[in-house]
C-alpha cells in the first residue's frame, strides 16, 4: 500500500501497526466462512480485530490516562478475537494451524499493548 503524504503520528506505532495486519489477516481468514457465518461470526471477528487499531488510533492524541483507557479496551477487543479464533476453530471454520496462528499474533500484540500501556503508568507518575 502507497503512503500517504498527510501522515498521522498515531500510524509510527508498532502496536498499531501490528493491530492493522492481524485485522487483514482475519479478513483473509473469514472470506472463506460459508455465508451463513458472514452474519454471525464473521461479523464479530471482524469488528473486534477492527476494534484493537481503531481504539489505539482513537486514544493516541488525548492525554497518557486517557490513552490508558484506549489500550485497555484495545486488549478487551483482543480477548474477543481469542474467543472468536477458538469458536471459528470448534466449528471447523478453520484449521488447527490457523487457529495457533491467530493465537500467536494476538498473544504477540497483547504483550507489546501491555508493555506500553506500563511503560505510559510509569511516565504518568512523574
Amino acid at each position: 500500500m502507497e503512503k500517504s503524504k498527510y501522515h498521522f503520528r498515531f500510524e509510527d506505532l508498532k502496536i498499531y501497526q501490528k493491530a492493522l495486519d492481524y485485522g487483514d489477516f482475519v479478513n483473509e481468514q473469514v472470506s472463506n466462512f460459508p455465508k451463513i457465518e458472514q452474519y454471525r461470526l464473521s461479523s464479530q471477528f471482524i469488528k473486534a480485530s477492527d476494534s484493537i487499531a481503531l481504539n489505539i488510533a482513537e486514544g493516541y492524541s488525548g492525554s497518557k490516562a486517557n490513552f490508558l483507557r484506549y489500550l485497555g479496551i484495545a486488549v478487551g477487543s483482543l480477548d474477543e478475537c481469542v474467543v472468536c479464533s477458538t469458536k471459528a476453530y470448534r466449528r471447523s471454520l478453520i484449521d488447527s494451524d490457523i487457529n495457533e496462528e491467530n493465537r500467536k499474533r494476538l498473544s504477540e500484540l497483547s504483550k507489546m499493548i501491555q508493555s506500553y500501556m506500563n511503560y505510559l503508568k510509569k511516565n504518568l507518575k512523574k
